[in-house]
């Protein structure tokens, strides 16, 4: 895979190899980052599927709510242990910082929400050695697996 972003493409950045690695052997601690106790945020139901097929879920968001559960962080930076799958459900304009975080913390994958692409930082992960999948999600695509 090319690092340059010229190349880059639907196709490429939401391969159903990159898919079927991080939902099955990256590792089973996700970072939902923009997860809020908010029901009403696809957020919150997508980390509740995530849960129900044994991903452990991480609230990342402002407020450091609990969630599902779990203990919430204001930011990737805070999470006291390791990471494997950063999940971004924040603005498209932000979602490369986050991207670049996620490169920081030494996470595994970075998956980028429906509706959510960033050429540059797709091709700055990858760069980097980590996966990334981008405009898909995983509640969608994890049940395919069979």
């Amino acid at each position: 895979m090319s690092a340059d972003s010229t190349t880059t493409g639907p196709a490429e950045y939401s391969a159903s190899g990159a898919v079927r690695r991080i939902l099955t052997s990256t590792g089973d601690t996700w970072a939902v980052v923009g997860l809020s106790d908010n029901r009403a945020r696809a957020a919150h139901g997508v980390a509740a599927v995530l849960q129900r097929f044994g991903k452990r879920i991480v609230p990342v968001h402002p407020k450091a709510e609990t969630v599902h559960g779990e203990r919430g962080y204001a930011s990737l930076a805070d999470i006291p242990f390791p990471v494997d799958v950063v999940d971004v459900f924040v603005n498209g304009d932000l979602a490369g910082g986050i991207a670049d975080e996620a490169v920081a913390i030494g996470a595994k994958a970075v998956w980028f929400q429906l509706g959510v692409v960033d050429e540059a930082a797709f091709a700055r992960v990858r760069g980097a050695g980590l996966d990334m999948v981008m405009d898909r999600c995983p509640a969608i695509e994890i049940p395919r697996l069979g």
